[in-house]
């Protein structure tokens, strides 16, 4: 019996070392000092070169360092570099649908994103289009819900938008467009000097605790909420699919445990310190206000003629709209009976 034992450990030393080593070098979106958005990615580095016994070894490099951060897929397309830190968000330009991946506006909340994503075919069609492009991408990280924005001035109706210069993201900058906003997407640590220029007059970004490490409540004080754009946000890793098949299973298997638990740590910490982010930021002048149902109302009309005006351009959106669609319609049964509202 000892034999066998022995015999079957160094089989798998054996399979292990006939294995090419992994080396990925992963330039991020985000500042790896960033909470959350950025350390979750530097996580993801340290808890891969741990857990992989040198067999993957992943090099997190901070926006540009190697390229810059809204050119990451293109630069994973081509082979240029071999992964990246990112939200699918960002390649909205490059296809409508990657939007639908990553926050959607009045959509779902992180549990059932991520239900849609893993069990209900989200991230298989997110592949179906990077793979055209040779990139394979891993919901790695979500964050459950943003603010809406930070303004210098009170909005009290959607007339007081119109012709404010905002950083918005996604979906729901086509959204704040159809109400007389003039969008601009920015990276993370383009914000803050556009705001202190008057570039931008106001900004969406992230969750409490990530827009105060940002600072913004040095220069908005309106704050609000809630994020109807963004009810969750799923963060990704972006591989060379060439690389990603020139992996054995056991090398895939290990980044694809570690992504989900990145998922699990980086949900938990986000739900465990917005509190206090927000009661710090009102010590230093900020005011909390939430949205009232007629301006709610108002962006979900103009989302409403997005969604239609985005599937009518792009097949893809129409297949992965209509499949978040089915999947929330099930989900809804069991939502309306299990939890409490």
């Amino acid at each position: 019996m000892k034999k066998l034992i022995a015999a079957a450990a160094l089989s798998v030393v054996a399979t292990s070392a006939l294995a090419d080593k992994v080396t990925l070098n992963m330039p991020s979106t985000f500042p790896g000092s960033l909470i959350q958005l950025g350390q979750a990615g530097v996580k993801l580095q340290d808890t891969l070169n741990l857990i992989s016994g040198g067999d993957i070894e992943v090099e997190f490099f901070e926006p540009n360092a190697l390229v810059p951060p809204l050119e990451i897929y293109d630069n994973v397309s081509n082979g240029s570099i071999d992964a990246g830190w990112s939200v699918p968000g960002y390649w909205g330009s490059k296809n409508s649908a990657y939007n639908l991946f990553a926050a959607v506006p009045f959509g779902p909340s992180a549990g059932e994103y991520l239900a849609w994503h893993w069990y209900g075919g989200g991230e298989e069609m997110m592949n179906e289009i990077y793979n055209r492009d040779g990139i394979q991408s891993l919901v790695c990280g979500i964050i459950a819900p943003e603010a809406s924005g930070w303004f210098r001035k009170e909005i009290k109706t959607a007339e007081d938008l119109k012709g404010l210069k905002m950083r918005f993201f996604g979906l729901g900058a086509k959204v704040m467009q159809k109400l007389g906003v003039d969008t601009q997407l920015l990276a993370g640590g383009d914000i803050y000097p556009a705001l202190e220029r008057g570039t931008i007059d106001a900004t969406e970004f992230s969750m409490p605790a990530i827009d105060q490490n940002l600072g913004f409540y040095n220069i908005a004080k309106h704050y609000y909420f809630p994020g109807w754009h963004q009810q969750s946000t799923v963060q990704e890793l972006l591989i060379s699919k060439a690389k990603w098949d020139s992996m054995d299973d056991r090398q895939r298997g290990l980044i694809q445990t570690a992504c989900k638990a990145n998922v699990a740590n980086q949900l938990a910490e986000g739900e465990a310190i917005q509190g206090k982010a927000l009661a710090d930021m009102k010590e230093q002048g900020v005011t909390i206000h939430k949205w009232n149902d007629e301006m709610l109302g108002t962006f979900k009309a103009a989302w409403e003629e997005v969604v239609a005006e985005e599937a009518a351009a792009n097949p893809d959106f129409q297949k992965v709209w209509d499949s978040m669609q089915e999947f929330r319609a099930e989900y809804a049964v069991w939502s309306d009976l299990g939890y409490l509202k």
